[in-house]
């Protein structure tokens, strides 16, 4: 008898693991929890961790397969980074630092926010609400800011073999390549 298939609930997501993937997964959760060992907020850290992981999952999971394998969770495991013991910096050794860059995938205009959100490791749709509030409480003039960013912040390279960004997203890395171009300036 072999299992083939492990159901996991990751925070709020209820996910079909593969064995191979599974054994992935609990060994990198073991590894934060043992990272986050002693520290306060570590339930919590670990939750938001688990919800990202199926955020990433998911959206790399082809369409009609309803299995994550280790082709989509590596990635996204990767994506993620490392957990981090409290107080290490993102130049300390082992740690990948992210650079800041827009993310197209699962973005919702140019992948501004998107960019923050991991660059942070912050959930993107409280920036994204953050955002709403500062375009209404600087009279619209948040807007000139959003498109600063869209035009110096640099793209993320999309993923292989995921899905492509939706039709604005899309729409406004070809504009912001085509102004750089046209403007001979090359992203910060």
């Amino acid at each position: 008898m072999q299992r083939i298939s492990v159901t996991v609930t990751l925070n709020r997501s209820t996910l079909q693991f593969d064995e191979a993937a599974f054994e992935q997964l609990e060994q990198y959760l073991a590894g934060a929890r043992r990272t986050l060992e002693g520290n306060p907020d570590r339930d919590e850290i670990v939750a938001d961790l688990e919800q990202a992981i199926a955020e990433q999952c998911t959206r790399r999971l082809p369409a009609g397969t309803p299995t994550v394998t280790p082709a989509e969770l590596r990635p996204a495991l990767e994506e993620i980074g490392p957990v981090q013991a409290p107080g290490a910096t993102a130049s300390s050794p082992g740690s990948a630092a992210r650079p800041l860059q827009q993310v197209s995938e699962g973005a919702v205009i140019s992948g501004v926010c998107q960019g923050f959100a991991r660059y942070f490791g912050l959930d993107v749709f409280l920036l994204r609400i953050a955002a709403v509030i500062l375009l209404f409480a600087t009279g619209g003039g948040m807007i000139l800011v959003y498109i600063a960013m869209m035009l110096l912040m640099p793209y993320a390279p999309l993923q292989r073999g995921g899905k492509p960004p939706r039709k604005i997203p899309a729409k406004s890395r070809s504009l912001v390549e085509f102004i750089r171009a046209k403007l001979g300036v090359a992203a910060v």
